[in-house]
């Protein structure tokens, strides 16, 4: 969800996609399993950081997270129960620093303003950015991302760029890179005669689209693996805007030195033992 920066700590796996608006069966939701997280294979975090952190609750590390936006983050069938890779990831992490978790469901256009106050992180695939950058510190990235666009299986749309949005009718989620790029497009001439439906949560776009009601949903590509992989018979990827490199990390408050060194070393360390690698193929496909 959600924008700029340079690194790469996983995910070679979000360029292989097919190219390419009608098509009426209900969605499913992508990766819709309960099961436990992958063992990290790994010991406790051996720095003093973890235990200085200063946390809303001792002994918990309490996260904020916009609970549907799948494959990184949404209830499970019993509706109750959170699960993804941001979930797993971030699980494994407080597990590796000793900590309880405990996952604040909360909207994405004020997920930021809650951090230091309502939890002690975020994560919820944020895109960094130099904007989020002016408020909040993130943690070295996780996660490589691109903006896509995906259409019905059946539709005869093709895209070169996303100048090629033009004409179309587009659903996206509220406040995200591809909300902020569509606009920005928009704005500048680049995009016209554009109908652009702009909504809470990002599974209503793809119900959208699989009722025929807008043409295209243009989302991250992380995103659209997971309905892919899921649904090939429902969606295809219509364009891939590889030009535009974005990636995801953890949201923290600005100067909290000891969590960035606490989550940093985490995220090595999940990265050293293959947890990162098994949790990309246990939930992208």
């Amino acid at each position: 969800m959600k924008k700029l920066t340079a690194v790469l700590l996983v995910l070679c796996m979000v360029m292989v996609m097919l190219a390419g608006c009608g098509g009426s069966a209900k969605p499913t939701e992508p990766a819709d399993t309960s099961s436990a997280p992958v063992d990290t294979g790994s010991e406790p975090v051996d720095t003093a950081s973890a235990a200085e952190l200063n946390l809303i609750a001792p002994g918990v590390l309490t996260v904020g997270m916009e609970i549907g936006y799948p494959p990184f983050e949404y209830y499970a069938e019993d509706g109750v129960t959170p699960i993804g890779f941001d979930v797993d990831m971030i699980s494994a992490i407080a597990d590796s620093l000793g900590l309880e978790v405990n996952f604040v469901d909360t909207s994405f256009d004020a997920i930021l303003q809650g951090i230091g106050t309502n939890y002690d992180i975020a994560v919820s695939a944020v895109t960094i950015n130099s904007e989020r950058l002016e408020s909040v510190d993130f943690s070295t990235p996780y996660i490589n991302n691109y903006q896509a666009v995906v259409v019905r299986a059946d539709s005869d749309l093709t895209f070169s760029s996303l100048t090629d949005l033009s004409g179309c009718s587009v659903s996206l989620q509220k406040a995200t890179t591809s909300d902020e790029l569509l606009q920005e497009l928009v704005d500048t001439g680049s995009v016209t005669d554009c109908v652009a439906t702009a909504n809470e949560k990002i599974t209503t776009s793809f119900v959208q689209l699989t009722n025929g009601e807008v043409d295209v949903v243009l989302c991250d590509s992380t995103v659209a693996d997971g309905y892919l992989a899921k649904n090939p018979e429902l969606y295809k990827l219509a364009y891939l805007d590889e030009d535009e490199p974005e990636q995801f990390g953890i949201a923290m408050k600005k100067g909290d030195t000891a969590m960035a060194e606490a989550l940093n070393g985490a995220l090595a360390q999940l990265e050293e033992s293959g947890f990162m690698a098994d949790n990309t193929a246990k939930w992208f496909g």
